[in-house]
């Protein structure tokens, strides 16, 4: 806007001063110099275009530092990261999987497990074998479902964490000052998505495995109960008395 009136100015007295050189003459004297209007207008013009391409010069600095600092504002990072936090929460959900009892979340302990103890009854296993095993399948089914209720208390723990890292993000991404700043507020979203995405995974197989075991469970049992049945169903020996003591000597 400045330089537009000074421009203005100094083409207003270009202009009068070239209308005076039409009217005076251009070898006129003033204390013996010789003064030439139309020289003297030129002059003037020149040097009112040159002082418009330095304000243009001028403008064209200040847009480049403008630019710059934008730039510099897009390059800024994040002040913190919620990337640690969320690792952690998912290394608990990890370890309360890794505590299972009796029978891992692993393939060859549950083929082991299974070929031994839930194969079904054996003929050939005594009344105490079968008991036992029977015992020890409820204790695993009870393990099963106390593993599942870790987790789950694990999972509904990470519920405040979450809660607390979602609040930062969103008010960093609000308040980002440049486009790198949104775009990691962005990531790191993503980041606390894919952690509550874990401990929902974790959560479905902490129950899928409770529930198989307990139905593993029930199957065997009822295997078992026919042998059992078969057992006592079968023709023997009898009834045979025996000497009882009612009283201690």
């Amino acid at each position: 806007m400045k330089s537009f009136f000074v421009r203005r100015i100094v083409m207003s007295g270009a202009a009068a001063i070239a209308l005076a050189a039409t009217s005076v003459p251009a070898g006129a004297q003033f204390g013996g110099i010789v003064y030439d209007p139309t020289n003297y207008a030129q002059n003037v013009l020149t040097a009112a275009r040159s002082l418009e391409q330095i304000n243009n010069q001028i403008q064209q600095i200040q847009n480049q530092a403008t630019s710059l600092i934008n730039e510099a504002k897009n390059l800024a990072s994040m002040p913190f990261s919620t990337v640690a936090q969320l690792q952690a929460q998912v290394q608990r959900t990890q370890q309360l999987l890794s505590s299972a009892q009796r029978i891992a979340y692993d393939v060859q302990s549950i083929d082991q497990a299974f070929s031994t103890k839930y194969q079904g009854a054996s003929i050939s296993s005594s009344d105490q074998a079968l008991v036992d095993g029977a015992k020890d399948r409820w204790q695993t089914s009870v393990g099963a479902f106390e593993d599942a209720l870790k987790v789950q208390a694990g999972v509904v723990g990470n519920i405040d964490g979450a809660r607390t890292t979602m609040n930062s993000l969103v008010t960093s991404s609000q308040s980002a000052s440049g486009a790198l700043q949104a775009a990691q507020a962005g990531n790191q979203l993503l980041a606390l998505q894919s952690q509550q995405l874990a401990d929902l995974t974790a959560l479905m197989a902490a129950q899928g495995r409770a529930q198989a075991l307990d139905a593993a469970g029930r199957a065997a049992a009822q295997d078992q109960a026919r042998e059992q049945l078969r057992r006592f169903l079968t023709p023997g020996t009898g009834y045979q008395p025996g000497s009882v003591s009612m009283f201690h000597n």
